[in-house]
């Protein structure tokens, strides 16, 4: 939580509302993780465009229930001050939906 800046934002796109500041991030976050024994990230391709936003293109994998439920991802990161201030993931939601 410590690269977040204090009124970060953070949404998965199709899950909307956003989180907003790092105490709904963190309970986000935690209660999404919780649901899996083992979790892997990994990315693609990830482009800095030197003015503060990162974009990455990425598998998220969330072993649950005996198998693995893999995410195909596209991340926006905005930063200020060395800090996320805007993450933004976007994915189908009929995978999490046994698509």
């Amino acid at each position: 939580m410590a690269h977040f800046s204090e009124d970060a934002v953070y949404v998965n796109i199709p899950m909307e509302p956003a989180n907003e500041g790092i105490v709904a991030i963190r309970a986000f976050i935690d209660r999404f993780i919780g649901m899996a024994s083992e979790i892997e990230f990994i990315v693609h391709h990830q482009i800095d465009n030197g003015e503060g936003v990162i974009m990455n293109e990425r598998t998220d994998r969330f072993f649950i229930n005996d198998a693995w439920l893999e995410l195909q991802v596209m991340g926006t990161f905005e930063l200020a001050n060395g800090k996320i201030t805007h993450w933004r993931d976007y994915f189908d939601m009929a995978k999490l939906n046994g698509g």
